[in-house]
């Protein structure tokens, strides 16, 4: 190893969703199958729309968890309450819980994996001998895990890490360096990649991870997340196919 270099890849993390598992298209093909199977008043929005708003309510109320507001189960009768609320029908509590649980049964039945993950382990593989996988995820343990098993990632990933166990949500530092010591790597030795750029790329970069930003739909940051994320050193794909090239050429 050169100076300035950093030392051999051993490890590469991935965020689960919308970076791994598709949760976005199958969230999108949830709500639209569930709304249009209760019929009226839940047709009252255009498809775009309805998507939209179940999307919006799940980054308000998911985050509410996140951040110790509401429980796990609380943030789910939200967002149903908030949904129906929209079309005119009010929820008691145990009502949401069952609103929501109709919902997620469309949700698990669309669950998949993005067409470029598998291909991409197969790539580090190839790039990368003896690299090993793992799973960072703000989320509760679980549920997580639930999602790795049905779509059959666990057969591939060493160690999945959920924020709801550890107890430390990301972008702090201590996530990403506790998902190194369960692997037992130092943070130089490891890649991390996520969808969100402050979240994930940013986070893992300042942690002493080489910070990947998985942008598919092609966001324009902020001016303050870009200069942090120059500034960091973060690597920017569209595709989990660019993966393998960009880490065999990371500083």
């Amino acid at each position: 190893m050169t100076t300035g270099q950093r030392p051999a890849l051993r490890v590469v993390l991935f965020d689960l969703d919308d970076t791994l598992f598709a949760h976005r298209a199958a969230v999108e093909a949830g709500i639209r199958s569930y709304t249009e199977r209760l019929g009226p008043p839940y047709g009252a929005l255009e498809a775009g729309e309805l998507v939209a708003l179940w999307h919006d309510l799940e980054e308000e109320h998911y985050h509410s968890y996140l951040a110790g507001d509401l429980d796990f189960e609380g943030q789910r009768r939200a967002r149903a309450r908030d949904f129906a609320a929209r079309h005119g029908v009010g929820l008691r509590d145990e009502e949401a819980s069952a609103w929501f649980a109709d919902y997620f049964e469309h949700y698990v039945a669309a669950w998949s994996l993005h067409d470029d993950a598998l291909p991409c382990l197969d790539a580090l593989e190839r790039a990368f001998p003896g690299v090993r996988f793992g799973v960072i995820t703000n989320g509760d343990l679980a549920f997580q895990r639930r999602k790795v098993e049905a779509v059959g990632l666990d057969a591939r990933i060493d160690h999945l890490i959920a924020s709801g166990e550890v107890g430390i949500t990301k972008p702090d530092r201590g996530i990403f360096q506790y998902a190194c010591d369960l692997f037992g790597a130092a943070t130089a030795e490891a890649a991390y990649v996520g969808d969100r750029l402050r979240t994930d790329a940013i986070g893992a970069a300042q942690a002493g991870l080489t910070g990947v930003w998985l942008d598919r739909r092609g966001v324009a940051p902020s001016l303050e997340d870009d200069a942090q994320a120059r500034a960091a050193g973060v690597l920017r794909i569209s595709s989990l196919d660019e993966l393998a090239a960009a880490l065999t050429t990371r500083g």
